[in-house]
């Protein structure tokens, strides 16, 4: 075996055992991250879902905010985007420019548990929390 033949094992054998570490270090010690985003567009209109970057920017298992005039109860409400009356696909494609901001949703706040335990987004029982699993309790300006 050449020398050079030596370097390059040498070589591949480190950049395994530092690839192995960085799989072990981040299933071991890394804290859980959530899959699911929420983007803030132009328009006003809230999304949240699986962010897409490859072959188009943007979500994966949608779904919107959905602001509910005259309901002081609960003024804002959470839709799956593929259960809208015009039956688009769990898919948008998002036009980058149009993104004011996003941010990745904690693991443990009240949405993403909602999302996960209920991805449809079915009512449990008839109360009115129910129906609204995201409630807005103040009369936030939401544009």
């Amino acid at each position: 075996m050449s020398i050079s033949n030596k370097i390059l094992f040498i070589v591949v054998i480190v950049l395994l055992v530092a690839l192995i570490a960085l799989f072990v270090w981040r299933w071991w010690f890394a804290k859980p991250v959530s899959d699911y985003y929420a983007l803030y567009l132009k328009s006003g209109e809230l999304y949240f879902g699986k962010l897409v970057r490859f072959p188009y920017f943007g979500l994966k298992q949608v779904y919107m905010l959905q602001i509910n005039n005259g309901d002081d109860q609960t003024p804002l409400s959470i839709q799956k985007f593929s259960k809208i009356f015009w039956g688009p696909e769990d898919y948008i494609r998002i036009n980058r420019d149009e993104v004011v901001w996003m941010t990745r949703l904690a693991v443990d706040s009240e949405l993403v548990r909602v999302i996960v335990s209920n991805p449809d987004l079915i009512p449990q029982n008839l109360s009115p929390q129910a129906t609204s699993p995201v409630n807005n309790q103040g009369k936030d300006n939401v544009k």
